[in-house]
C-alpha cells in the first residue's frame, strides 16, 4: 500500500498518526493514543517518534470466531465475541479507522469490547476493502454486506437480528453513520440471501466520524483548507480522482461525494446517534491537522438536523471525560445509550 503515498512522505506520516489516534482515543491502550499524547483530545501534537502498531494487533480477549469470511475478497472478514446468554443477544458491529487505506479490525478498543460484553452485547469487528483496492462505494458496500451477513446468520451466532448497532472510528465512524442514515439497502429479489437482509439500524455511534466526504460541504462546515487536506489525504483515492485535481471542481465525482455523505440522508425515522470527538470545539482555523479532519463540527451538524426531527443525538468530547478511567467512562456511556434503543 506504500505506493499510495510515494510522492508525499509527510502525508503518509500524518495518516499513520491519525490512524493511531483514532484507534486508541477511546481506549487509552499503551502504545496507542496514550503514547501519542492524544487520548484526552488536548490539542497536543503526536510524538514524532511514535507510530501505530503493526496490523493485525493481538487481542487482549481472543474472539470466539476469527477471520470469518462474509464476502469474496480477502479483506471481507470479521471477528466475533459472543456475550454469554441463554437467549439471543444484541450485537454491536465495529468498523475500523484508517482513512479507507489503512487499519484493521483488530484495532477495536478494548474498553468498548469489554463494556459491550459486560452488558450482554455480542461484538463483531469488520475489515472492508481499502480504497486502493476498490474505489467508493466498495468499502461502504462491504460494511453493509458484513451487517447483512451477520443478520443472516444471527441464529447461528446467538444474536437478535433486530437488535444490531454499528460503531466506528474516523472512516469507520463515517461508515457507521452512512449505514444508519441511508435508506435500507436490502434487495428482496436478490438470488443472494445475504443481499436480502435489511441494513436498517435502531441506534448508531461514531468516534471522530465524518458526516460527509464531500469537500464542498467540508469547506462549509469547517473551511476550504480542511476540504483540500482531507481530499489530498484520503478522498482522491477513495473516489478515484487525480490527487492534484481541484476537488471543488471535480464535477464528475460530485454525485459520489453526495452519496457517500451520511448527513444527506438524515430524515424522519433515522436512528438515534451517540457521537464522540477527541477535540472540543475550537476557533477556526484549526491548527492541528488531526483535529481539523476529525472536527466536532461534523457531529454538531448531524445533531442540528436530528434535533429538528426530534431524534436523540448526543455529541460529546474529551472535556466531559476526565481522569485515568475516561476511556471506561466514555464506553460505558456509549453502551448505555445503545441499550436505550436495542
Amino acid at each position: 500500500m506504500d505506493y499510495l503515498f510515494e510522492e508525499d512522505a509527510a502525508l503518509k506520516a500524518f495518516v499513520l498518526v491519525s490512524l493511531a489516534i483514532c484507534a486508541g482515543l477511546a481506549q487509552d491502550q499503551p502504545g496507542n493514543a496514550q503514547n501519542l499524547n492524544a487520548p484526552a483530545g488536548n490539542g497536543q501534537k503526536a510524538a514524532k517518534n511514535q507510530a501505530p502498531k503493526k496490523w493485525p494487533q493481538k487481542y487482549t480477549h481472543a474472539p470466539d470466531l476469527a477471520d470469518v469470511p462474509y464476502g469474496p475478497h480477502q479483506r471481507n472478514k470479521f471477528d466475533l465475541w459472543r456475550a454469554k446468554s441463554g437467549k439471543p443477544t444484541p450485537l454491536a458491529i465495529y468498523y475500523h479507522p484508517g482513512g479507507f487505506s489503512l487499519g484493521d479490525k483488530s484495532s477495536i478498543p478494548t474498553a468498548f469490547l469489554e463494556a459491550c460484553l459486560e452488558k450482554g452485547i455480542s461484538v463483531a469487528t469488520v475489515n472492508y476493502r481499502y480504497s486502493f483496492q476498490a474505489h467508493y462505494p466498495a468499502p461502504f458496500q462491504d460494511s453493509a454486506r458484513a451487517l447483512q451477513f451477520l443478520r443472516l446468520h444471527a441464529k447461528e451466532y446467538n444474536v437478535d437480528p433486530k437488535r444490531v448497532t454499528a460503531q466506528g472510528a474516523s472512516a469507520g465512524g463515517g461508515i457507521s453513520m452512512w449505514l444508519g442514515f441511508k435508506p435500507d439497502m436490502a434487495d428482496p429479489k436478490s438470488d443472494d440471501p445475504v443481499q436480502r437482509q435489511s441494513t436498517r439500524l435502531p441506534v448508531i455511534a461514531a468516534v471522530d466520524g465524518q458526516c460527509t466526504y464531500d469537500p464542498r460541504l467540508i469547506a462549509k462546515l469547517i473551511d476550504e483548507d480542511t476540504g483540500r487536506l482531507i481530499s489530498r489525504m484520503a478522498l482522491w483515492q477513495l473516489f478515484g480522482f487525480d490527487k492534484n485535481e481541484d476537488p471543488f471542481k471535480a464535477e464528475k465525482f460530485f454525485p459520489a461525494f453526495e452519496d457517500s455523505s451520511a448527513i444527506n440522508f438524515i430524515k424522519a425515522g433515522a436512528p438515534p446517534a451517540f457521537l464522540y470527538y477527541h477535540a472540543p470545539l475550537e476557533p477556526l482555523p484549526v491548527k492541528i491537522q488531526a483535529d481539523a479532519v476529525h472536527n466536532i463540527r461534523h457531529g454538531l451538524a448531524v445533531k442540528e438536523r436530528m434535533d429538528k426531527l426530534g431524534i436523540e443525538c448526543v455529541v460529546r468530547d474529551s472535556s466531559q471525560y476526565q481522569g485515568a478511567t475516561r476511556a471506561e467512562q466514555l464506553n460505558r456511556d456509549m453502551v448505555t445509550f445503545f441499550l436505550k434503543y436495542l
